[in-house]
């Protein structure tokens, strides 16, 4: 019969092993940006590789490591129009952010918009086009009447085969988000190019030098805040909603940013820091975010 002190110990371990699961949970919900998803095809050191699983110890962890909120036992709660907002209650908001965006029934698609990041680099500038995502675009203008992208950080910045800044998250670290998710626009325009290396019936898409897009979770439909910046074209799978363009003072603005270098990041795979992945070297802020 185990004695007191074996019971105890076997009682530890069992926890232990409960809270690393947690943890792992927690890793795979978090938002990884636009590099790391499954499908994706990602440029690490020089080959092309597709992830199939999100590693433990990557990008998207929090400082801490600490696990998320245990999923809710009741169903989220989802807004009542075509674009279905759903909340996301084992991932609170890390800024408040208003509640859903209204979802009106029909959603506005036609038209433009002008969306300014006033930034401590310079004003960047840009158009936010309804008819290529509707249900996007009216989330951006809810969470900018809401001031939720006022004094937060442009977190990542990448290079190679993927050319971005990256903004959005509150918490500089790539996980957090609105307390929401907004359905996946996925883009039928962009041109289909070719990746040496990419797995057999896998399809590449050419983002365009100038593109505003949702950065989103391997997950379909888990866009929230966080969207990219492309300052030269990138290749990626055409999973990424695109809902605008930069205009041409944005770009320069991002330009300034870009040629500042990049802070690297330990590569999730090897450890070692990664020259393509890391945070701008002259940190962006948005100061505050406007629409019109």
């Amino acid at each position: 019969m185990p004695s007191n002190e074996q019971r105890r110990e076997a009682a530890k371990r069992k926890l232990e092993r409960q809270l690393v699961r947690r943890a792992q949970r927690a890793r795979r919900r978090r938002v990884i940006g636009i590099a790391v998803t499954i499908a994706a095809v990602v440029l690490v050191g020089g080959g092309i590789y597709v992830l199939a699983t999100l590693p433990p110890g990557s990008a998207s962890s929090d400082a801490s490591g600490a696990s998320a909120t245990p999923p809710a036992t009741t169903p989220p709660k989802t807004s009542d129009g075509p674009c279905k907002y759903t909340e996301t209650p084992e991932q609170p908001a890390a800024k408040d952010a208003g509640g859903l965006p209204p979802d009106p029934t029909p959603t506005s698609k036609a038209g433009t918009e002008s969306f300014t990041a006033k930034t401590n680099q310079g004003d960047i500038t840009m158009t936010l086009d309804r008819v290529k995502a509707p249900c996007t675009v009216q989330s951006i203008e809810h969470l900018v009447k809401a001031k939720y992208y006022d004094n937060t950080p442009c977190h990542r910045e990448t290079a190679g085969q993927v050319n971005v800044l990256q903004c959005g998250d509150p918490t500089g670290q790539g996980s957090g988000g609105p307390g929401y998710t907004i359905p996946d626009e996925k883009p039928t325009t962009l041109k289909p190019t070719t990746v040496s290396g990419a797995p057999a019936g896998s399809t590449v898409v050419t983002y365009p030098r100038g593109t505003l897009a949702m950065a989103k979770t391997s997950q379909p439909n888990s866009g929230g805040s966080q969207f990219f910046l492309v300052y030269k074209d990138s290749t990626l799978p055409p999973d990424y909603t695109v809902f605008g363009t930069i205009d041409e003072a944005g770009m320069a603005v991002l330009d300034k940013i870009i040629a500042a270098g990049i802070t690297p990041k330990p590569n999730p795979q090897t450890g070692q820091p990664d020259p393509n992945d890391g945070s701008p070297k002259n940190p962006v802020t948005i100061s505050q975010a406007v629409i019109g």
